[in-house]
């Protein structure tokens, strides 16, 4: 009899992408546990993650994200969902690739311009751009990250997700490549 397969997926890429989304239903879907790596983080240190840039600048957030991630990576049958510039820091791409699956849910600028339009009230780092300014930067942001992303063990396309069939059928698709 074989011993039962250990799972770890990381799903990673950019804001807007459906990582917590897709996360948490692939993870019933596949009966593993879900961790959000930002709601972790904010769980841990009683702050949100906003405060926690506030407070310790960018660098001190990303330590932070760092050590959060070497210890949710030692949970087994797990999806967990990454912050978007999770992978961009540390060696933390080459280190979940040692440890699990990464899974790039790629999406093109136009797409999360689409989504990320209606929240960018909730997100500090979008608020008062316009929406050419909001494609500007992302466009700017993804071309820096998308060479972390690449790396990924999976790249998949997660252009359409609009309906719960959608978001469904990724699960599926993911499950069969997984």
């Amino acid at each position: 009899m074989q011993p039962k397969q250990m799972k770890r997926i990381f799903l990673i890429g950019y804001m807007g992408a459906g990582k917590t989304t897709v996360g948490k239903d692939l993870a019933q879907r596949g009966g593993l546990s879900f961790v959000d790596l930002d709601h972790a983080i904010e769980a841990r240190y009683h702050k949100t993650v906003r405060e926690i840039f506030q407070e310790k600048g960018e660098e001190g957030f990303r330590e932070i994200e760092r050590k959060m991630l070497a210890e949710v990576s030692t949970f087994e049958d797990v999806v967990i969902s990454t912050g978007g510039g999770a992978p961009c820091f540390y060696g933390n791409m080459e280190f979940m690739n040692s440890v699990g699956t990464t899974v790039y849910l790629k999406v093109s600028v136009d797409e999360l311009v689409a989504r990320l339009e209606p929240c960018k009230h909730t997100r500090p780092v979008l608020q008062g751009r316009s929406c050419e300014e909001l494609k500007t930067f992302i466009r700017e942001n993804i071309e820096k990250r998308e060479v972390h992303y690449l790396k990924a063990s999976i790249v998949f396309d997660a252009e359409t997700m609009l309906t719960e069939t959608d978001v469904e059928n990724i699960s599926k698709a993911l499950l069969n490549l997984l």
